[in-house]
């Protein structure tokens, strides 16, 4: 299953996805709240939960955030290793967020990367 999903993903490493969200990309943390605290947090970071991604960013659901203007909507999914955001990402692609992918490694290559965190 996380071959399929990786196979139609152009997954972005930490540096390459930090410059993607300076260019107006929105990085979506989906680790709960436990594994934030415990891992520390990305400033900026949209955190959206797995549980509700796809209601929260679905533009045609009446459960969507602001930020969920269209199909174009650039996604870089982030999660604590990089695993459970490639199957979110795939998630999005299938909901018709087509430029949807996530971060290789996740959290741990974005913090081993020195790129900014909170504790």
């Amino acid at each position: 299953m996380l071959a399929r999903a990786r196979a139609r993903l152009r997954r972005v490493g930490p540096v390459e996805a930090a410059q993607e969200i300076a260019d107006g990309a929105l990085l979506v943390d989906i680790r709960p709240a436990a594994q934030r605290a415990a891992e520390g947090e990305i400033p900026d970071a949209l955190v959206i939960e797995r549980n509700v991604l796809e209601w929260r960013l679905d533009p045609t659901s009446d459960a969507r955030l602001p930020v969920a203007t269209g199909d174009d909507l650039r996604v870089l999914v982030i999660c604590s290793e990089g695993y459970t955001s490639s199957l979110a990402a795939a998630a999005l692609q299938e909901l018709g967020l087509h430029r949807a992918t996530d971060v290789v490694g996740g959290y741990h290559a974005w913090a081993a990367a020195g790129l900014p965190t909170s504790s």
